[in-house]
């Protein structure tokens, strides 16, 4: 694998790791937050998802500026709005303020999950695609782990540690967007979009040194054919992309009917409700975290060799067991197994969802319409998102908890119907390939 491919890949996919850290930090600040402002139940819920709400909107407008501007700028304001978000979270006034701050972090998380996933797989060669693109979801996880690991190395230093876990993100985003400016553009945004020829042609020899002027214009000649109008309309909403479009419609949708945010977000409240203690609840969200770090590589070893449909296959057969028997525990109250369950459930995500969802959605759209397409299925992830962290709360006061992991498990068996039938393997072939394969011309 050429070394600097890998390393842009990584930089890019560093918008990951702050997405990680900024979406579950709220974790170890969420009770805290309620507490010090007097939130009603309802407000409490609002403010915890805050984030996701800017996420939603970044989601739904991040396929624009990296249409307008490029792949990098985008990469580079996202670093901006995560260094905004965090600054203005640890040192909020008010509940208000606090809103509105991590609504600007969120605009960066949604962005980034249109512009990170679309740029590696632009520039990564077929056969490292899955493993290259895969690292965006590897940096999500590990800024969680990350994220645990620091709110309980802060949770002790006094009235201001929540301000504290929400405002060290700072740090980070500015590293990232500083590392933005030696990103080169994608290839494909030069030829497809910009009509760069000579930018496009140079970048492609860059990603393959070794290949020789002839493939490099050949390689070239493809993905403007597969850019152009005559083969690829301008238009999203039509017909000929219908198989694209719904597949990234459900891979979003099961991915978070799984309930894996509702676990994130509220790891120690889940464990609490096992009678664990709140320093104990915190420890154990360490667990989930280091968890899905060890199965996210397993997932990333797998994705280039297994292929994207069989890991979505495990993940959903793991999704089952292990919810199932979360569900069984609260309904009997064998608790002593709830945390291995959870750990469980968490290790099926990062093999089948997490390691599979932004890699096939980067992958099954055309060139012209891929940060559309990359837009659609980020959109679809977050509204759910968003909606699943608003009602959680609300879900496991009105309903025992039993009867919500048993919804969360309902939804995976529909997750593996939908696999057998309808999602196809993209392992290995070629981003204009595969558009041939979806019969769309």
């Amino acid at each position: 694998m050429n070394a600097r491919v890998f390393f842009w890949s990584l930089t890019s996919a560093l918008a990951g790791f702050l997405f990680g850290f900024d979406t579950v930090v709220i974790s170890g600040a969420e009770k805290t937050i309620q507490s010090l402002w007097g939130l009603s139940p309802g407000l409490h819920g609002i403010a915890m998802a805050s984030a996701l709400y800017g996420t939603v909107v970044g989601s739904l407008i991040g396929g624009w500026p990296a249409d307008r501007f490029g792949r990098k700028a985008t990469l580079l304001w996202i670093g901006v709005l995560y260094f905004v978000g965090a600054v203005g979270s640890g040192l909020a006034p008010n509940v208000s303020a606090f809103i509105v701050a991590r609504v600007i972090g969120g605009l960066g998380i949604g962005i980034s999950t249109v512009a990170a996933p679309l740029y590696i797989s632009e520039i990564a060669p077929p056969k490292y695609r899955g493993r290259l693109a895969g690292m965006f979801q590897f940096n999500i996880v590990f800024g969680i782990l990350i994220a645990f690991v620091s709110n309980a190395l802060l949770a002790g230093i006094g009235a201001n540690a929540w301000r504290w876990m929400l405002g060290v993100a700072a740090f980070p985003s500015l590293l990232y967007a500083l590392l933005c400016f030696g990103l080169p553009e994608s290839p494909r945004w030069l030829l497809g979009r910009k009509g760069d020829r000579a930018g496009g042609l140079k970048v492609l020899q860059r990603i393959q040194p070794e290949a020789s002027r002839a493939e490099i214009e050949g390689e070239a000649n493809e993905i403007i054919a597969a850019s152009s109008e005559q083969s690829s309309s301008a238009h999203f909403w039509t017909r000929r992309l219908r198989k694209p479009i719904l597949l990234a419609i459900f891979i979003a949708f099961f991915n978070q009917l799984s309930g894996i945010n509702a676990v994130l977000y509220f790891a120690p409240r889940i464990f609490e409700l096992t009678g664990l203690g709140a320093k104990a609840a915190l420890l154990q969200s360490i667990g989930i975290g280091v968890t899905n770090l060890v199965f996210t590589f397993v997932g990333l070893w797998l994705i280039d060799r297994l292929g994207r449909r069989t890991l979505l296959f495990i993940g959903s057969f793991g999704y089952i067991a292990s919810l199932g028997l979360v569900a069984w525990a609260f309904f009997t109250e064998h608790y002593a197994i709830v945390p291995v369950c959870i750990f469980a459930f968490i290790a099926a995500h990062a093999i089948g969802q997490g390691a599979v969802i932004w890699v096939f959605i980067s992958e099954i759209f055309p060139n012209r319409q891929r940060a559309e397409g990359q837009a659609l299925g980020s959109f679809t992830h977050w509204i759910f998102a968003a909606l699943l962290t608003t009602f959680f709360p609300r879900m496991v006061t009105a309903f025992p908890p039993g009867y919500v992991f048993s919804f969360f498990a309902f939804m995976m068996v529909l997750q593996l119907i939908w696999v057998k039938t309808l999602v196809p393997e993209t392992k290995g072939v070629p981003l204009e390939q595969i558009q041939k394969q979806l019969g769309i011309e």
